[in-house]
């Protein structure tokens, strides 16, 4: 067995020369449950067995009836990970969509999606899109799962995401602008912290040390190796001409003060609004904040504020 590293993407992945991989984080996993503080159940389905698809959906079961008046918005939320670490059931995201769905009183689909270096971008576009499409097929009250026939509302339907998952639910939006999803259109999709780049620096991206966006192009291209680079369009919306079409009414864009990936957010914000897209952007920046700090520290009073911004932006 060879130590001899080929990637070395401390702290989320290593690639080792004799082709192993070792995942330093996003390997705690929680089973599906009832959970006793927020009273919002969870179960894992499985949407297709080739490609392998499945996800882990939630249910709020102190406000669930069975009246056909009485459905709840619908969340499809896209885990981080830099498309390579982290899973549907994750602690730290598992624990973080209990909360999401208590506090937000809707039906949640985690998407379990597949994760490179094993399964290269665009498996993971296409396993969203996939979750996404089958979240769809019960909007006739007719699908092979009973949570989203009774108690999901399709004219309420929000797609969201954290980091990579960020990148990707922008991505899964652009094709459902371009394709459409059998007459369910989304009304909102949430990013935060979204994972975009470009070749570029862009605000105080031009203070970052050398290999920290070195680091950020570097998994970039790990996880998509036949990518055309950093102004890939799906890496740097800026660069792509569709960018007018993504398929919402309104987009929440949230970044934090601290986190390399800020201006990304904000530079996504106005890129959009010149892009021709009649919708509605509103971005949010918790201050003093690092990448993803919500999910590590989600009592913290800015995790909060932040849980309360989206709470308000799909209700």
């Amino acid at each position: 067995m060879s130590n001899e590293l080929a990637h070395d993407f401390s702290p989320l992945i290593k690639i080792y020369k004799d082709g192993r991989i070792e995942r330093l984080t996003g390997t705690t996993t929680l089973p599906p449950s009832l959970d006793p503080q927020t009273r919002v159940e969870s179960k894992d389905v499985v949407i297709s067995k080739e490609p392998a698809l499945s996800a882990r959906l939630y249910l709020p079961t102190k406000s669930t009836t069975n009246s056909p008046n009485n459905k709840l918005p619908l969340l499809v939320y896209i885990h981080g990970g830099g498309f390579v670490v982290e899973h549907a059931s994750s602690s730290i995201y598992h624990n973080y969509l209990n909360a999401l769905v208590a506090e937000t009183n809707i039906v949640a689909v985690s998407v379990e999606y597949r994760l490179a270096p094993e399964y290269s971008l665009p498996a993971a576009y296409d396993d969203a899109w996939g979750s996404l499409k089958w979240v769809a097929s019960h909007s006739d009250g007719k699908g092979s799962e009973d949570w989203l026939n009774r108690h999901a509302d399709f004219q309420r339907v929000f797609i969201a995401g954290d980091s990579a998952g960020a990148n990707i639910a922008h991505n899964v939006g652009l094709r459902v602008g371009s394709e459409g999803l059998g007459g369910v259109k989304p009304k909102g999709i949430v990013l935060v912290h979204p994972y975009f780049g470009g070749s570029e620096a862009i605000g105080a991206e031009q203070a970052l040390p050398p290999v920290v966006r070195e680091y950020m192009v570097g998994l970039w291209r790990l996880a998509y190796p036949s990518t055309s680079g950093s102004d890939d369009p799906l890496f740097n919306p800026g660069k792509d001409p569709k960018l007018g079409g993504l398929g919402c009414e309104k987009v929440l864009v949230c970044v934090a003060e601290k986190d390399a990936l800020k201006d990304r957010g904000w530079n996504y914000s106005e890129v959009l609004k010149k892009s021709g897209w009649k919708g509605a952007v509103d971005v949010i920046e918790s201050k003093g904040e690092n990448h993803v700090f919500h999910l590590f520290n989600p009592t913290c009073d800015n995790a909060v504020a932040l849980l309360k911004k989206m709470v308000s932006f799909i209700n």
